[in-house]
């Protein structure tokens, strides 16, 4: 084996190590506070709107991040298309540590006031803001290194970053909830350490992100000196079809990784009408984690041997068939068919997020590839998760059960499954500014493509 290979093959494991170190620090940040929100925010912070408001207006300070991805994508598109990928990825990085580390000094209601809930959503605005810039640069740090034919692997190791983050929030929490500071403990101040853990792991994943080499598509687009003025405006006015029906993609996805392993399902799940234990509940979400970890590592690698397109179909078409089996066997009370419920269900949720990050790469041309990801990513998680909690517990609260939860998610699975359809899988397409002509054309069924465009080698049929 040749030096340069042995040196290009070293870089790619330092970046899959940067990118998911990276992204599991971020998405803890982010799961820490829709579980805390879930268990008791609403104690805390809402206390004088009573139990069930209270716990709406939790979950909705979950949705208000969402509504600020946007706003971080469109920074983070701008300026990573235009400066590099590796400078917003260090950036996202402090500013989640930042406010996650802050929430776990606030003052509660009681001793601060409105000041409190205040300053604990503008607080959670700026880990929006973060999270809206954090994905579109790992993925393109990932996916860009990476040769042709393993993109998709490549691409699955910054999305295993988002398991992982639950993984290690939901563990986390359930030590405090069952050992550490159980009961009344976890109320008065258990709730805070996983907040202020935020600052170690900070440190961890700056260093290791300081360490990485800048994208080698970017280093191409700065030394041919084609960087976009505004990449944004560029990206509306020729793909806006193609952000819309990416952000489709995945809104399904998005709604069923918040409402049924995220803040929702332990707050349902330790309620009266299931009757289970916070911490034994936390355990089950921690072991989903493990799963969906394990099928989005399998979707990447499946996405590199039956393309994008066939895995997302079979992804979203197990998560639309689990819909209602999810409720079914959670609503037995039973703690063993709560852990089988979340195993059904994250397979077909792993499957339709690890090829995600290569297919994103792979239909947006060069030179605004980093505002489109970032964009189509932040808006396909307001359409999907943002307030998935929010309305999956006014559906419960309204109806009574949860057949109303199991529709909501289904519609969702199958609109991302239309959008799907509506996509082309461009496995292998050249992803150098010097193949900019080619990105342009073709990402959908809606395109008009030239005879030389669809003989294009590298884009794969389905």
């Amino acid at each position: 084996m040749s030096t340069s290979v042995r040196s290009a093959r070293a870089n790619q494991r330092r970046v899959a190590m940067a990118t998911i170190i990276g992204t599991t620090v971020e998405w803890y940040d982010f799961f820490i506070y829709a579980t805390a929100a879930g268990l008791v925010f609403a104690q805390l912070f809402f206390q004088p709107a009573g139990e069930s408001i209270g716990l709406l207006l939790a979950f909705a300070s979950v949705g208000i991040s969402f509504l600020f991805r946007p706003l971080g994508a469109f920074l983070a598109g701008h300026f990573g298309d235009r400066i590099g990928r590796r400078a917003i990825l260090v950036t996202t990085l402090v500013m989640m540590g930042a406010a996650t580390t802050l929430i776990g000094v606030l003052p509660t209601y009681e001793t601060a006031g409105v000041a409190a809930p205040i300053m604990l959503l503008l607080l959670r605005i700026l880990q929006g803001i973060s999270a809206g810039g954090e994905w579109g640069g790992a993925v393109l740090m990932a996916v860009e290194h990476a040769p042709a034919n393993r993109r998709g692997r490549a691409g699955a190791f910054p999305q295993l970053g988002v398991p992982l983050g639950m993984l290690l929030a939901a563990g986390i929490t359930a030590l405090m909830t069952g050992w550490i500071s159980p009961g009344q403990a976890f109320l008065e101040w258990g709730w805070r350490v996983p907040f202020l853990l935020s600052i170690v792991l900070i440190a961890v994943g700056y260093l290791v992100r300081r360490a990485v080499d800048e994208s080698p598509v970017f280093q191409e687009i700065a030394a041919a000196k084609q960087q976009t003025k505004v990449p944004i405006a560029e990206l509306f006015r020729k793909h806006w079809l193609l952000v819309v029906l990416a952000a489709l993609v995945f809104a399904g996805n998005n709604a069923a990784g918040y409402m049924a392993t995220g803040g929702f399902l332990p707050a349902y799940a330790t309620s009266p009408a299931v009757g289970l234990e916070r911490t034994d509940v936390l355990l089950a979400v921690t072991f989903a984690a493990a799963v969906w970890f394990a099928t989005t590592f399998t979707g990447g690698v499946l996405a590199d041997r039956i393309g994008r397109k066939r895995t997302y179909i079979i992804g979203f078409s197990a998560q639309i068939a689990t819909a209602f089996p999810l409720f079914w066997l959670i609503n037995t009370g039973e703690l063993g068919m709560l852990y089988l419920a979340l195993a059904m269900f994250t397979i077909g949720l792993g499957l339709s997020y690890g090829p995600q990050a290569a297919w994103y790469s792979e239909i947006f041309p060069a030179s605004v590839r980093f505002s489109g990801v970032s964009i189509s990513y932040a808006l396909g998680a307001i359409l999907g998760g943002a307030f998935a909690p929010t309305i999956a517990t006014a559906l419960v609260q309204a109806t009574g059960g949860t057949a109303a939860v199991s529709i909501y998610l289904a519609g969702m699975g199958i609109v991302s499954l239309l959008a799907v359809l509506a996509l082309r899988d461009r496995a292998g397409i050249d992803l150098s500014v010097a193949n900019q002509a080619e990105q342009e054309v073709g990402a959908t069924i809606f395109d008009t493509r030239t005879p030389a465009a669809s003989a294009d080698p590298g884009t794969v049929r389905v």
